[in-house]
């Protein structure tokens, strides 16, 4: 099951947010939204994920329009990680985690998701706090329970099935995490590709876009700028052009074959 941008954009008070955007999403594939600020990155996510309704051309998951499908066919087809997910409300985390199969697998018991909730706190390595008021987390603690909820929103729904996982989306599920947690996020977003999911992530760090990304989108004024494996794309013509670097800042990686940006020669004034 594919998730499919065919000609799509946004257009809002008479502006053009994302104009012309055709992307394929496929299972088993990591791909990385890379860009500048305000390139329409977040808003080409949303778009993907049927949260905002695109001004022109369609979005497809499977072989429906995305506008077409119930909020349990859309839960459990995809789950949407925002960049902020404020809460005003106090559960434990146990309680958050569980509340993400609700739409996605009605049919399963109020027991069962608090097991599977605990199982997956203990894959984003907050299983200690599992009986916590999850106000009390700091905010990279609460990104990552919310990580935990969407994966809940996508675990529950296969649970007792033979259906393959579906769309993982992420708006910058790293911008609150030490280095640790960092890679412990996206070795979760890349377990869940190497399971037959598909992932999408926004990402500002291109360094961990080229490590992890099996190909990677460049987001550029509202249109995709280039597309394809990190190697292929991110180079010193693409870093100038897009991020205003200098030749020479991106560089290969002598071990690995990937580019990687080394920013250490960049002087501040």
């Amino acid at each position: 099951m594919k998730l499919c941008l065919q000609n799509v954009g946004w257009r809002v008070r008479g502006k053009d947010i994302v104009q012309g955007a055709s992307l394929d999403f496929v299972p088993g594939q990591m791909t990385a939204i890379v860009g500048p600020n305000g390139a329409g990155k977040s808003t080409l996510l949303r778009l993907a994920s049927g949260l905002l309704r695109a001004t022109s051309g369609d979005v497809w998951l499977g072989d429906a329009s995305i506008a077409t499908l119930s909020s349990a066919q859309l839960a459990a087809g995809r789950a949407m990680l925002m960049q902020d997910s404020p809460l005003r409300a106090q559960f434990t985390l146990r309680e958050l985690v569980a509340m993400g199969g609700q739409i996605s697998a009605p049919f399963m018991s109020t027991s069962l998701r608090l097991e599977l909730a605990g199982l997956l706190l203990e894959r984003v390595g907050l299983a200690a706090f599992a009986e916590r008021d999850v106000m009390g987390l700091s905010g990279g603690e609460r990104q990552r329970v919310h990580l935990a909820r969407v994966l809940m929103q996508l675990e529950a729904a296969m649970h007792g099935t033979d259906r393959a996982p579906g769309f993982l989306l992420l708006d910058e599920p790293i911008s609150a995490q030490d280095l640790s947690r960092q890679h412990l996020v996206l070795n979760l977003a890349r377990a869940h590709a190497s399971g037959g999911g598909g992932v999408v992530l926004v990402i500002h760090d291109l360094n961990w876009a080229a490590a992890c990304a099996d190909r990677i989108v460049v987001m550029h004024e509202g249109t995709i700028y280039a597309q394809g494996p990190p190697e292929q794309v991110l180079t010193n013509a693409l870093g100038n052009r897009v991020f205003g670097l200098e030749e020479g800042h991106v560089r290969i990686h002598a071990a690995t074959g990937k580019p990687y940006v080394l920013p250490h020669d960049i002087i501040c004034q």
